[in-house]
């Protein structure tokens, strides 16, 4: 083949894949969708997939997404679509503020998947050996099991709380307790719950297990505050299954409780900080200052327990924020 023959055989291969090249480069400029597409927001577009992610962090099973509320998980898209392109058009995306929240929302919701992910995979390493044993060291969690029968009289934290709580000391029954909420003025309600000490924290089942019969408790939260007197007490022991799938939910609060400590401890480790926040970030800690939620019996005060720690009771007190309240096995 002669040299000129040769040139032209080259260029008529190269143009057809530059071609090709061209036309693969425009279409990855386009803005790719994924998922079908079931609305129009302006120029923008709601894919099926998001709306099926709307309805999952809404908790809607799929057989529950009936029309009315797929019509209320929809409308809740394009309004916020809507809204975001009010809010660009406005230039509100860049305003310091907005922009560093952008940022923290960001970081926030890859800091989670990380650690669900991560804890999900520790999860699925767990053993039936360490099941077992985690239900062997914890009794009065599973086969000795006990629910708290309590009377209770329950009111909005007052805001001489103190004061009430000085004055009940040393009372010995409930009905003195609402003598003394009705002279100083304080509505209530009065009822009966029950505890389990499945879901007790260990401070405030040491408390009850030591109580005498006219012992008086009182708790409270930010919100609200009870007095309450054990009435009696049920064993009920969790079932083998019950235990299984109740030992697989504390251990995974344990795992979460320890993954959270870890990763605090590493992350500060790799930080350099700079200034005056050195001394800051390296200072010893410094005891925190009481907070509102601890429980006493109003006989016999008692240190150290929790406000939360009414876990299980019906309606009494609130979980004071930034507690959360374990979830009780089922009977």
């Amino acid at each position: 083949m002669s040299r000129r023959r040769w040139r032209i055989a080259a260029i008529a291969c190269v143009l057809p894949a530059a071609m090709l090249l061209a036309g693969c480069g425009k279409k990855q400029a386009e803005p790719a969708v994924v998922g079908q597409v079931i609305a129009h927001v302006g120029p923008d577009d709601v894919t099926q997939q998001e709306l099926d992610n709307e309805l999952r962090l809404a908790n809607v099973p799929a057989d529950k997404r009936s029309d009315p509320i797929v019509k209320a998980a929809l409308s809740r898209i394009v309004e916020r679509k809507y809204l975001v392109q009010q809010a660009v058009a406005a230039k509100l995306d860049r305003e310091p503020t907005v922009h560093l929240d952008l940022l923290r929302a960001r970081e926030q919701i890859l800091a989670g998947a990380f650690v669900q992910r991560d804890l999900s995979s520790k999860m699925s390493s767990v053993s039936k050996n360490e099941i077992d044993s985690y239900i062997q060291a914890h009794p009065k969690q599973f086969d000795q099991r006990e629910l708290f029968q309590v009377d209770q009289i329950s009111f909005p934290t007052p805001q001489n709380v103190d004061a009430l709580a000085t004055a009940t000391k040393d009372f010995k029954s409930l009905d003195q307790v609402e003598a003394k909420l009705n002279e100083m003025n304080i509505k209530f309600s009065r009822g009966t719950a029950a505890l389990d000490s499945a879901t007790m924290p260990p401070e405030m089942l040491k408390v009850l297990d030591a109580r005498k019969p006219d012992d008086v408790y009182f708790i409270r939260s930010r919100g609200s505050a009870s007095f309450f007197k054990v009435t009696s007490v049920d064993q009920k022991p969790l079932t083998a299954d019950q235990a299984d799938e109740f030992a697989r939910r504390e251990l995974r609060v344990d795992i979460g409780r320890k993954g959270a400590e870890d990763i605090s401890k590493a992350a500060l480790a790799d930080a350099k900080f700079e200034g005056d926040y050195a001394r800051i970030m390296t200072a010893a800690a410094t005891p925190a200052p009481a907070t509102e939620g601890a429980a006493t019996p109003a006989a016999a005060p008692a240190s150290g327990t929790e406000g939360a720690a009414i876990p299980g009771a019906t309606p009494a007190t609130e979980t004071p924020a930034g507690e959360t309240q374990k979830e009780q096995p089922k009977n």
